[in-house]
């Protein structure tokens, strides 16, 4: 309301008729005061608590895998077969074999390519087709290999054999003398003790797959060689 009608409001109403509308007035603008400065603090709460449009998530995208997408690339990739001006020097997948790789994997892989395949055992206990087993694949590669953290080989070699890099042989090696280190280690030694009489070992071996042979040769360097006079091994 504008001073202009409230004066003359004023004017009009005689004795305490003058003085309740003079209060009334003045609690209506009090009233419109406050309630326009609620009104502010609430845009500004909404303001605030509004999410950012550029913080928000992007929506997840998944590829198609419909049959007749799958077919598509299917068809795709066997013109790219076909078409003599393309050339590919290394898998495809190599790249993300890579970033799928933990540092001592690669070490792993090396002292493969390197050295060739390499002993592993299991311990069993019992009659031999009543047998328990008592531990699994027990082999010296992590030690050999120069890993930094040895106790996570068999992740390791899980790891590499999903990839499809290495093979886990129920065939030993030719070179028996090759496991009588291994079968000397502490674990393999537990392990047969705790089996008690009728435990013993079972040789197997771990080798590079074909497929594990070309990508350490394409994707990683070849080991030092050794000083002169020692061996792999040595």
């Amino acid at each position: 309301m504008s001073d202009g009608p409230a004066r003359e409001l004023l004017r009009a109403a005689p004795g305490m008729g003058r003085i309740a509308a003079a209060t009334g007035l003045r609690l209506a603008g009090a009233a419109a005061t406050a309630y326009g400065r609620t009104i502010s603090r609430l845009a500004q709460a909404a303001v605030e608590q509004r999410p950012s449009l550029e913080a928000a998530p992007a929506r997840r995208t998944t590829p198609d895998s419909s049959s007749a997408a799958l077919r598509r690339r299917g068809e795709e990739l066997l013109r790219e077969s076909a078409d003599i001006r393309l050339s590919q020097d290394s898998h495809p997948a190599y790249m993300r074999i890579l970033d799928a790789l933990a540092p001592d994997e690669a070490r792993i892989l090396r002292f493969l390519a390197g050295n060739g395949s390499q002993p592993s055992v299991d311990v069993r206990a019992g009659l031999p087709f009543a047998s328990e087993l008592r531990a699994q694949g027990r082999t010296m590669i992590a030690e050999e290999a120069g890993c930094s953290h040895p106790d996570r080989v068999y992740a390791y070699l899980n790891n590499l054999h999903r990839l499809g890099l290495v093979w886990f042989l129920r065939e030993p090696l030719r070179d028996s003398a090759r496991y009588q280190v291994l079968e000397a280690q502490p674990d393999v030694v537990a392990a047969l003790e705790e089996g008690g009489r009728t435990a013993r070992t079972v040789r197997r071996s771990i080798v590079l797959t074909p497929f594990g042979e070309d990508f350490c040769a394409t994707c990683l360097p070849p080991a030092d060689p050794a000083p002169s006079g020692e061996g792999p091994g040595g």
